[in-house]
């Protein structure tokens, strides 16, 4: 957008009104096609948008290009991921699922691309760019042309097809598409899948922001978009990840695999572990509170569950007997039938989508983080990390929530340094699942949220 003798001009010089009017008629004809394209990255990579090599632009970065393809750095990840397919671990697991090339499976493309049907993908769209702009912020040719002209606002970028996702509760469903599954196509990790290399799955939305994170949460931005706060994207985003996991799992083509249940819903390592066959037993898990189920029954994967129950008990108490009531029936219906474990994902689904809500919608204050923290190690949450994902889901929130203080000056970044050991100490005791010992976690766990808790 430019300005001419105080007008706002904007392509081909002409007034953004009348770019808006022939864009928003296309838009229409569009929609009535499938939807709006998409337009690709080089859409978005030119040295006046997002294309430029140093981040120095008047209201955004600018720069935003370079940082999504940063390759020594997570915040390149997405522009890889179309590479890793053709990699030896991609070719070997395709081969051994029957895909053919992975490039060109759709149940890798999914995810490992911005999987747009053919139909609306525009003549600068390349599937082999990966995950790019449009897999978060939603095909563009609704948006692209107006997003950045005068009198345009995120309001009306929203209303034009941008996806909101300064909306926690919208950001942790496009998140979760590839970092937890969806009905989409190509976007289900199965456990063949697993079986076959791919790596386990796992999900944190603070965390997984920070690092993609493009943009500078400046006075300009807050004025634009409104805070983000930490504690509510990373409670939120534990929310709408149990809410997804017992959706999925209460859909028969995603829950039951022939006669057996979709084993990617459950702890891998409860069960991955070292078999012996000797006179004297050695008892490889410990009785969990928070699961009553049969002995030797294959858990369901908790992690995000015992998080939400640690949140809803420090920041929605309201809830929180609720949905432990709710999560202990759902463990206690697989040892009872199909039927009735998908009774209780629906009645566990509704509690963590009233929790999310409740999440989203509350204020929050500086303290909250806090509170959190020292709710995750407590009486009633510590015992329940007697497993490696639990427990690797536990350091992770507790190191994420101690850099939403750092960030919003609670606590200072030497104070945080201090206490760096201990964190690291309980990171350690996650280091391999080979390696995990529940006793060792939680102790390591204990001090660590015991020094965060002195700086209170």
């Amino acid at each position: 957008m430019k300005v001419f003798g105080g007008k706002a001009v904007g392509l081909l010089g002409m007034p953004v009104f009348a770019v808006a009017a022939l864009l928003f008629g296309a838009v229409g004809q569009l929609n009535a096609q499938g939807g709006p394209r998409y337009e690709g990255v080089a859409s978005c990579a030119g040295s006046t948008c997002h294309g430029r090599a140093e981040g120095n632009g008047e209201v955004v970065r600018q720069d935003e290009i370079a940082t999504w393809q940063e390759p020594s750095s997570a915040s390149g990840s997405h522009s890889r991921a179309y590479a890793v397919l053709a990699s030896p671990r991609g070719r070997q697991i395709a081969a051994s699922l029957g895909l053919g090339p992975a490039t060109s499976a759709p149940a890798c493309l999914g995810c490992h691309s911005t999987y747009a049907p053919a139909a609306r993908r525009g003549p600068r769209f390349q599937i082999s760019d990966g995950v790019g702009c449009e897999s978060c912020h939603g095909a563009s040719s609704s948006w692209l042309a107006v997003h950045y002209a005068k009198p345009a606002t995120h309001a009306s970028n929203v209303r034009a097809g941008l996806t909101p996702l300064t909306d926690p509760q919208v950001r942790a469903g496009i998140c979760l598409d590839c970092h937890f599954g969806s009905t989409k196509t190509g976007q289900f990790v199965t456990h063949s899948m697993m079986a076959a290399g791919h790596p386990r799955i796992s999900f944190e939305l603070d965390l997984f922001s920070a690092l993609q994170q493009h943009h500078d949460a400046n006075d300009d931005y807050v004025a634009r978009k409104g805070r983000l706060d930490s504690v509510r994207l990373w409670a939120v985003g534990q929310a709408e990840a149990v809410r997804r996991s017992t959706d999925l799992y209460a859909r028969p083509q995603f829950g039951i695999e022939g006669v057996f249940p979709e084993y990617y819903f459950y702890d891998c390592h409860s069960c991955h572990r070292t078999i012996t066959d000797g006179p004297r037993r050695k008892l490889t898990f410990e009785t969990n509170p928070g699961r009553p189920i049969p002995f030797g029954l294959a858990p369901y994967n908790d992690e995000n569950i015992i998080m939400l129950s640690a949140v809803s008990q420090a920041l929605a108490p309201g809830r929180a007997a609720a949905f432990d009531k709710a999560s202990k029936g759902f463990h206690r219906a697989m040892g009872q039938g199909r039927k009735e474990a998908v009774t209780a994902a629906q009645r566990l689904r509704g509690e963590a989508r009233a929790l999310s809500d409740a999440l989203a919608g509350r204020s929050y204050s500086g303290n909250d983080a806090f509170t959190v923290i020292a709710s995750i190690s407590d009486r009633s949450t510590s015992p329940r990390f007697t497993d490696y994902t639990g427990s690797a889901q536990a350091v992770m929130a507790v190191d994420t929530l101690l850099n939403a203080l750092v960030r919003e000056g609670r606590v200072t970044a030497g104070a945080a340094a201090g206490i760096r050991a201990n964190i690291n100490r309980a990171y350690a005791a996650v280091r391999t699942p080979e390696s995990y010992d529940p006793a060792r976690f939680r102790s390591a766990l204990g001090q660590a949220t015991r020094a965060i808790g002195a700086l209170r």
